[in-house]
């Protein structure tokens, strides 16, 4: 089987790639501009995909069985796939988000059927409109698209954290480690869901080729099901520290956070704030072995175990430990004068 992923080297994305070059019955292809290197045994297409009429020509006489896009995030970027591979492919995989899901909803259970809305985050309000429109287009013209909602997923060069800077996870971790007080959004209690890419590589590659995805919206996240504290505790224990957690409402870090530039109202009023639990149990039927093999606690450990060893990949970021500070600082003062 003949499979091409548009970006296929990203945190989700690679494990996916890594699985199936591993398995006989796949032909992996991988497009991107050649900045990063693919994995052994795996073919590349050097091009940008934006440049429409270059990728036209890079694959004017290359046929594939699925195509994955991993870096649509527009309806523009998924109408051009759609000019470029309606005909000559049988499966267009579109990897969207667990954020378009409309929070709360009415059942904090979440399923392909709870309705798609996001008032307070581009992000997810346009990957609804690239599943409208690829949806559209099966339904009128049979355009054979798969539609893939994952949540929170990390590897092993990645800390899942609610609260963070510009910069990343890495401060948020240092804070920890020098025993600073760690903003915690809300109070801790929400429930989250945590996937492995590998994991999800699981539940992707069942996916693959298979008719009765035709159509149809997948969850894929991890089974395990933790509280933000238990979330942070957890990477607090990997690390042989004391959690030190500050609880801040969301509402205040949107608000606090909007004049330094962090998105808080999108990463945790639009998605992070609210409890969710997702069933995976449509994924289970076309992917019978997608489940969590990789628990929290363990894949925390090997993130943990590189990010360590490799502090020259990450920055520290002082703009967002000051802002904690600040935060943390200006809350205990109005404890005080009430």
């Amino acid at each position: 089987m003949k499979v091409l992923f548009i970006g296929g080297t990203g945190q989700i994305s690679s494990a996916v790639v890594r699985k199936l070059a591993k398995e006989k019955d796949f032909e992996v292809w991988i497009l991107n501009r050649g900045n990063k290197a693919v994995p052994e045994g795996v073919n590349q297409i050097i091009a940008d995909v934006n440049d429409e009429a270059k990728m036209a020509d890079a694959i004017k006489d290359m046929t594939f069985d699925t195509v994955c896009e991993f870096i649509g995030f527009t309806a523009e970027q998924v109408e051009r796939d759609y000019r470029l591979f309606n005909g000559k492919i049988r499966q267009y995989i579109y990897i969207s988000s667990a954020s378009a899901y409309h929070k709360p909803s009415s059942d904090f259970h979440i399923t392909e059927g709870t309705a798609l809305s996001n008032p307070h985050w581009q992000y997810s309000r346009n990957k609804i409109a690239c599943e409208e429109f690829l949806l559209k287009k099966y339904r009128e013209e049979g355009f054979p698209v798969t539609i893939v909602r994952p949540s929170h997923t990390y590897d092993e060069r990645n800390i899942p954290v609610g609260v963070h800077g510009k910069k990343g996870f890495y401060q948020v971790i240092k804070r920890m480690q020098e025993g600073k007080p760690v903003i915690i959004h809300g109070d801790g209690s929400s429930l989250w869901h945590l996937t492995f890419n590998e994991d999800f590589a699981v539940g992707f590659a069942g996916l693959i080729g298979n008719r009765h995805a035709i159509g149809e919206a997948f969850n894929i996240t991890g089974d395990e099901v933790l509280t933000w504290d238990q979330i942070y505790q957890t990477i607090a224990d990997a690390l042989g520290v004391k959690l030190v957690p500050y609880h801040v409402s969301s509402d205040f870090l949107a608000a606090a956070g909007d004049k330094y530039g962090f998105d808080y109202e999108g990463s945790l009023l639009g998605d992070k704030s609210v409890s969710v639990v997702f069933d995976n149990s449509r994924i289970r039927r076309v992917a019978p072995g997608m489940t969590t093999h990789i628990p929290f606690n363990i894949g925390v450990r090997r993130a943990l175990a590189y990010v360590l060893t490799h502090p020259e990949e990450y920055e520290e970021d002082p703009e967002f430990d000051e802002w904690c500070d600040k935060v943390i600082n200006a809350l205990e003062k109005a404890k005080e004068e009430i």
